[in-house]
């Protein structure tokens, strides 16, 4: 879940006086901005990967604690459930070769959890979902053992009132109950945050909303859940579906899902707070003992605590983010849009263009979203997760006629919003030769069309045409994809399917 709740046991206040507080804190934040309390630009950015463990026969293991204890390091920390980490990178300023260095660190960090994981018959994997799960590892008793995971647990189920429903129809259709949130825990995805300025804020998320399609249409890594092939980048129903407190008769009625695309481009940052409190009900209603208000007043720097817990339990693509460092302010734009893996370089690669495509985008004189309706992005987010890399993506048409068109998300890419990033990147300052390293990953995804979840489909149909069963094949296809991602070649660069022969499990 990546939200840091609660340690240890807490009261829960009355909702009533609650909701007060949190209007409070609104109150407090748009003071912060009218006055300009906010850090200036410091060009920082930080990035957060949620991992699988999974064992030599390619299998989820309920290990993270024992994982932890070993590896002994604050980078790394639980997720939802047992099989899941989560390993954070420091900020880092973008500029130079920062794109290199954090792929040094991930490489270095992954490869001793990795060994350290090893000692206990675990491995780390990074992928969006792993395709061995089954049904029967996604319930409660294999939450990770953290107050904070089953405090949310049994808030989310309570506002709900009934099993959550997961339905979701692709090449092939999953459908299936669950008395809890822990289907959730399939997701691991990467964070990208980037510092903006109030200013820049609404500039930077309207970006980020008009390319998160693009994203997952190149790096989808998610086609499989519970034994079934569904979407290219599955996470996004399944998180919407399994975090979604409405039972269908407020569905029915368009109260909104607490997983969101949203429905509007902003003006301010405020907007997406405001938003969040006005159609959201608390599920965390913990009371903090600050006065923001009084604590303004008087020149200080408020937490806002109940508006920054009532924020992370609203699980927007593009989340906005209220934080503190050295007692000063600042603003984050969360970017949880891609999946994890599957290689360090097919990260970093992502990390690239996103970070050039949305600066680019964000100084445009005529913006792309003044030229395209959010609602068509929106449609767009959706058809990416179904199709990926095939995905045809609507669009501001070029030229002076105006208008969209819909054009393959590949050629999208390669001949606008490439060019874009490069820009984008060089306006950062980073190093040119790793400009055109990691973009040229992407562009080779682009020619290639091959990114994470084609690779996977294509190495499972020809498992299954060797003459295994489905989850032989699924298994085959994790352990091969394990191997391969821990060489490190980009997954353009992977060859389709299993090396012979393929041996059946017994």
């Amino acid at each position: 879940m990546g939200e840091k709740v609660v340690a240890g046991a807490v009261g829960l206040a009355d909702p009533r006086r609650y909701r007060e507080k949190l209007k409070e804190c609104l109150e407090g934040f748009a003071r912060l901005l009218e006055e300009k309390r906010f850090d200036r630009p410091q060009n920082l950015m930080g990035l957060e990967i949620e991992l699988n463990l999974a064992g030599p026969d390619g299998l989820p293991r309920m290990m993270n604690a024992e994982v932890l204890e070993r590896i002994a390091s604050r980078d790394f920390q639980t997720e939802l459930a047992m099989f899941n980490l989560e390993v954070n990178i420091a900020p880092h300023r973008l500029g130079g070769r920062v794109l290199d260095q954090l792929a040094e660190e991930l490489r270095t960090g992954l490869g001793y959890a990795h060994r350290k994981a090893n000692e206990v018959d675990a491995g780390i994997v990074m992928i969006g979902i792993l395709p061995t799960l089954a049904a029967d590892d996604l319930v409660s008793a294999n939450l990770s053992d953290v107050d904070r995971y089953t405090l949310l647990n049994d808030q989310i189920t309570a506002a709900r009132g009934e099993d959550f429903v997961l339905d979701i129809a692709g090449v092939e259709r999953l459908t299936c109950t669950s008395s809890s949130i822990a289907p959730e825990a399939a997701c691991t995805s990467v964070q990208l945050h980037l510092q903006v300025t109030p200013g820049r804020f609404a500039d930077v998320w309207n970006a980020a909303q008009a390319v998160a399609a693009v994203q997952i249409a190149l790096g989808a890594n998610s086609p499989f859940l519970f034994g079934r092939e569904l979407w290219r980048e599955s996470r996004p129903p399944l998180f919407q579906q399994s975090t979604d407190t409405r039972p269908p008769e407020l569905a029915a009625q368009g109260v909104r899902p607490r997983t969101w695309f949203g429905e509007r481009w902003i003006d301010s940052a405020y907007d997406l707070f405001e938003e969040n409190l006005r159609y959201f009900p608390p599920l965390l209603p913990i009371l903090d003992d600050e006065q923001p208000l009084d604590l303004i007043a008087k020149g200080d720097t408020p937490s806002l605590a109940e508006l920054v817990l009532h924020n992370g339990t609203v699980y927007r693509w593009n989340r906005p983010v209220y934080g503190i460092a050295d007692g000063v302010p600042h603003l984050r734009v969360e970017n949880r849009v891609l999946p994890a893996g599957p290689t360090v370089t097919d990260v970093i690669a992502n990390t690239a263009f996103y970070y050039g495509v949305v600066r680019a985008l964000a100084e445009e004189q005529r913006p792309v979203w003044s030229r395209l309706p959010f609602a068509a992005a929106a449609r767009n987010f959706d058809t990416a997760c179904r199709y990926g890399i095939d995905a045809r993506l609507e669009w501001p048409r070029r030229g002076r006629f105006g208008g969209t068109e819909r054009v393959p998300a590949v050629n999208l890419v390669r001949d606008e919003l490439l060019p874009l990033a490069a820009a984008g990147l060089d306006a950062w300052g980073v190093e040119p030769a790793d400009r055109d390293l990691y973009l040229g990953v992407i562009e080779e995804r682009c020619r290639l069309r091959m990114n994470g979840a084609a690779w996977q489909s294509a190495t499972y149909h020809r498992a299954l045409e060797s003459g295994l069963a489905r989850d032989a094949a699924l298994a085959a296809t994790t352990r091969r994809y394990c191997e391969l991602m821990h060489g490190g070649r980009p997954v353009h660069d992977w060859p389709v399917g299993l090396p012979e022969p393929a041996v059946p499990l017994g």
